[in-house]
């Protein structure tokens, strides 16, 4: 007895007029409910599919398309809709930019409940393709294939090098041309990918965990220089040699290459060792005034044009003089800390990654710069009223904290500490609207600016400045 399949729940004729979390579109039926979709464009309207049932919503995707948006245009890469990375594509960046900045300002107002402060235009990228400095790629020897690929008889079974398929965990799209990173990025993986053909070394199969290449990283500076990671799944060292000479022999712009063993179920290669087999053990980036080391492991701003841009909005949000103590939280690879660190009389970073304090510290010494202090921790931890009192209690303090926004703990300390000014970098307007929220409590924002960090993605950052309240501090 064969299970009755269910009649599919249609929306018709939604209006789509704004985008939402992880691009999609939003919309309303006739009855006021709020339709997330898929696959569409503010000012289309189209007849949903629903695939998620809510009292106050639903989810879905486009099926038919009644009218087309006049901000769509013609998605310039093949590989678009399939590999789930520029997903804005299909929008004009002057739309995209648009939308952007509204984003912003319905999160600060509508989940953080703030209307005052003032509301800055969104900063564009100069250049909307080959602005990432980092791309990582997996072999797989499942490629994701289209419905009508399926129905003409293709077989998925082949040997692939390219991005995870959004939903499809064990295959992967194979990408012939990414616009995301400037060359040679593209040749160095189709060269990559050519000589593991060439040698006939086996790709990786996530469901049986087998298979010899697993995975690559690939970093690219402003200076040229050039880092290529590799990932294999097993140690065979005469086979590695042979594979890693042959690439260095037909891409000699290689700065350094490390390999790494990975013989564990996911792709996380941050707490293996990294083998440096070719050049030197990092590459450097310049970022206006500060030069950087990068090393394996290093976490970085992936958009390096674009973050000195960000950076000099923090430096100008910041208004210092030479003679501040500034607390630079969530610091990374100190890339803020040290940026700021020629405009006030000391800085002191708190990271929870060790790897990336030692790259800070690093980075502090081959700079010159002597008025930065960098603690390993967990910042909810570090930063007390001890602390504080150890290192003074701040004219300003930073904070550029993960996607998941900061801990109640640490704005807590915020309240407590009282510092005149602070200045609050975020990558997700929703949770920085949640902390602003509650930092209301003594603090009041004063403007707050979007930069466009990675086109054709909902992606934006922001950075906010924040005073506390007249009457409130010593």
């Amino acid at each position: 007895m064969t299970r009755k399949q269910k009649k599919p729940i249609i929306v018709e004729n939604v209006e789509i007029t704004g985008m939402a979390d992880k691009g999609r579109g939003i919309g309303r039926d006739a009855g006021g409910r709020v339709i997330f979709s898929e696959h569409v464009a503010p000012g289309d309207v189209v007849d949903v599919h629903v695939t998620k049932k809510k009292p106050e919503y639903v989810d879905g995707y486009a099926i038919h398309y009644h009218r087309l948006s006049p901000d769509r245009v013609e998605p310039f890469c093949e590989h678009f809709t399939l590999c789930g990375g520029c997903r804005w594509q299909h929008l004009s960046y002057e739309a995209q930019v648009r939308h952007k900045e509204q984003v912003v300002v319905d999160a600060i107002r509508r989940i953080g409940r703030i209307r005052e402060g003032e509301f800055l235009p969104i900063v564009p990228c100069e250049e909307s393709v080959y602005y990432r400095n980092k791309l990582e790629y997996a072999f797989s020897n499942k490629t994701w294939i289209t419905k009508a690929e399926i129905e003409a008889g293709v077989s998925n079974r082949q040997n692939v090098l390219g991005f995870h398929r959004p939903g499809a965990f064990d295959k992967i799209v194979d990408i012939k041309h990414c616009y995301l990173q400037a060359d040679p990025s593209n040749e160095l993986r189709l060269v990559v990918k050519a000589v593991a053909d060439e040698m006939g070394l086996t790709y990786y199969d996530l469901i049986t965990n087998e298979g010899f290449m697993r995975h690559i990283l690939i970093r690219l500076t402003t200076l040229g220089e050039l880092m290529l990671i590799v990932s294999f799944h097993k140690n065979a060292p005469k086979i590695i040699k042979q594979f890693l000479d042959t690439v260095i022999e037909r891409m000699p712009q290689i700065t350094c290459l490390f390999y790494c063993i990975n013989p564990k179920l996911n792709d996380y290669v941050g707490d293996l060792e990294m083998i440096n087999y070719h050049g030197k053990a990092f590459i450097e980036e310049q970022l206006g005034h500060v030069r950087f080391k990068i090393g394996p492991k290093s976490f970085f701003q992936t958009n390096s044009k674009q973050a000195k841009v960000l950076y000099d909005k923090v430096v100008e949000f910041a208004g210092l003089t030479g003679n501040e103590n500034v607390y630079d939280l969530y610091t990374g690879v100190g890339s803020i800390a040290l940026y700021v660190a020629k405009y006030c009389k000391q800085v002191v970073g708190i990271e929870e990654v060790p790897e990336a304090i030692v790259d800070a510290k690093e980075n502090a010494r081959m700079n010159g710069t002597e008025n930065c202090v960098f603690y390993a921790g967990d910042v909810k931890n570090i930063l007390t009223a001890e602390f504080a009192e150890l290192h003074g209690k701040p004219d300003l303090v930073i904070t550029d904290p993960p996607r998941a926004g900061m801990h109640g703990a640490v704005v807590a300390m915020f309240l407590d500490l009282e510092a005149p000014k602070i200045v609050y970098v975020s990558c997700n307007p929703s949770t920085q609207a949640r902390d602003l929220s509650l930092l209301s409590e003594k603090y009041r924002l004063v403007k707050i600016q979007p930069v466009d960090m990675f086109p054709h993605t909902h992606h934006v950052e922001t950075v906010a400045l924040l005073e506390l309240k007249v009457g409130l501090g010593s």
